[in-house]
C-alpha cells in the first residue's frame, strides 16, 4: 500500500516539476504576467509590450503552452494568446493538495511509531 501511494506520488511530484520548470524563467512569467493583465495579445502585441523579439517571445510561450498554461488561437496570419488562470489554478491547488496530504501522512507515520 504505501509503495503504490509512493508511486502515485512520484508521478504528481513529476508534473507539478514540469509545472515549475516552465515557470522558471522571469521572461516567461511576465508573459503570463502580461496576459492575465490584457486578457488576449498577438505575439507582435506581446513582443512589443515586453520589449524583446517575436522569436523570444514564441520560444518562451512554447512551454507554456505545452502546459496549457497560455492558449493560443490563430486568426488569419496572428497567433493571439491568452493565459489559462484556470489552469494555472489547478495546478497550484493540486500542489497544495499534494502537500497538505504529505504533510498529514508524515504527522500519521509519526504518531504510530
Amino acid at each position: 500500500m504505501a509503495v503504490q501511494r509512493r508511486k502515485a506520488l512520484d508521478g504528481d511530484l513529476r508534473e507539478m516539476t514540469r509545472y515549475f520548470y516552465a515557470l522558471k524563467d522571469i521572461m516567461r512569467l511576465r508573459i503570463l504576467v502580461t496576459l492575465a493583465g490584457s486578457g488576449e495579445m498577438t505575439v507582435t502585441e506581446l513582443a512589443r509590450a515586453l520589449r524583446i523579439s517575436q522569436p523570444l517571445v514564441s520560444f518562451h510561450l512554447r512551454p507554456l503552452r505545452l502546459l496549457g498554461l497560455v492558449q493560443v488561437r490563430r486568426a488569419g496570419r496572428e497567433v493571439y494568446c491568452s493565459a489559462n488562470l484556470l489552469e494555472i489554478q489547478r495546478r497550484q491547488d493540486e500542489f497544495m493538495q499534494i502537500l497538505n496530504g504529505t504533510a498529514i501522512a508524515g504527522r500519521e507515520a509519526l504518531e504510530e511509531v
